[in-house]
């Protein structure tokens, strides 16, 4: 008997659910759209701008370039450009660029590469400690930012990228600019990331150690499966008994192809273990292989019981009772496969973005300031 009342009560609630996504997704509208209407009224009472409000705009600057606030960027400079002074020199503090650098926001960062005067902000240096832009990049990234990366390895590469990415942008003549300390931006990057680095030579030698293990397990039993192959063989010929059939064609191919995966793994994670560990390893050479070793071993691990549940079906093929037998097995097969795949398929995602993703550093150059037109206005 159908309950009309508890249908009533599922259909308001629903009804309840749509209208309070809507009332959110309006009132994200209308705080935007409030936003712009205030960034107008900024830009347009910055036509004429004294000293104390240049200092207070020097400030919100500032603030903008911790926060990742590209629009009012842009749309300040371009509604006054004697804030581009504040933008090159910082006024009473560093330029927006050093703390965009400072703090790892890529999307102010992005905006120096098309910035006019970018030459003028390679150039400077903290009068405190001597630093320069590199030298900022070369410093530990806050907390804040490291703990939404998982992994010290990941972290450590992510590091290296901001260090390179800078160093394109101010030119190899910044490299050997000492600061305070008589470092180098180089040298000053591997003091303050010495324990990071070995954070990340010991997660990637555990891995490395643990997933061997599993490698090498994986060689020995397939390479004994390929010797004694189900069925035996043919005592006059020395053929396999079962070489005319598919399920056998499908046990050699399987076999075959996780033995050579799981050697690959191995000799793959023995590279990772035996690397040098230097800075420039977690760029590329390092993420590298360990994308390569997990990828081979996920394919050994589910051609092993491809192979497995080839051979069940092999020895049962005649048996009367074999489909409640056979039907079990690829079902328990996948087990294993997907556990691999829940448990570490996220982790070689996340190391192939951060490799060859399309980055943090990739995306449009955007040229500003605005250059100006005959007529005076901008372009």
């Amino acid at each position: 008997m159908v309950n009309y009342d508890d249908e009533d009560k599922d259909g308001e609630d629903e009804v309840i659910l749509t209208a309070t996504g809507i009332n959110k997704i309006y009132e994200m509208k209308v705080q935007h759209a409030k936003a712009h209407e205030i960034l107008n009224l900024v830009c347009e009472n910055l036509r004429h701008l004294n000293e104390v409000k240049k200092k207070m705009f020097g400030k919100a600057l500032i603030s903008v370039s911790e926060e990742e606030g590209v629009e009012f960027l842009l749309r300040v400079t371009k509604a006054n450009t004697e804030l581009i002074m504040l933008v090159i020199y910082g006024g009473s503090r560093l330029p927006i660029f050093f703390h965009a650098v400072k703090y790892r926001r890529a999307e102010i960062f992005n905006l120096l590469r098309g910035f006019r005067f970018k030459n003028v902000v390679a150039s400077f240096a903290d009068s405190k400690s001597s630093n320069t832009l590199l030298h900022v990049a070369a410093m530990l990234a806050p907390s804040s930012y490291l703990d939404h990366i998982s992994g010290a390895t990941l972290q450590m590469q992510r590091e290296m990228q901001w260090f390179k990415a800078v160093e394109s942008v101010v030119g190899p003549g910044y490299k050997l600019v000492i600061n305070n300390d008589k470092l180098t931006p180089l040298e000053y990057f591997k003091r303050n990331h010495k324990e990071l680095r070995a954070d990340g030579e010991k997660w990637m030698k555990e891995t490395a150690s643990s997933c061997s293990i599993v490698g090498a397990l994986i060689v020995t039993i397939m390479f004994a499966a390929a010797i004694t192959v189900p069925g035996g063989n043919n005592q006059n010929s020395g053929y396999p008994m079962f070489m005319e059939e598919k399920l056998f064609k499908v046990f050699l191919i399987s076999d075959a192809l996780s033995l050579f995966s799981s050697t690959t793994s191995v000799l793959t994670f023995l590279g990772i273990l035996t690397s040098r560990y230097t800075y420039e390893d977690f760029l590329y050479s390092l993420p590298t292989k360990l994308i390569i070793g997990l990828s081979t071993l996920f394919l050994s691990i589910a051609t092993m019981m491809i192979a497995f549940s080839a051979t069940i079906m092999i020895m049962l093929q005649y048996h009367s009772s074999r489909l409640w037998v056979i039907l079990p097995v690829p079902i328990l097969a996948a087990v294993p496969v997907t556990l691999f795949v829940v448990l570490q398929f996220p982790l070689l995602v996340e190391v192939f973005r951060s490799t060859y993703g399309p980055g943090l550093f990739k995306k449009k150059v955007v040229t500003w300031p605005f250059p100006k037109v005959a007529d005076g206005s901008r372009a």
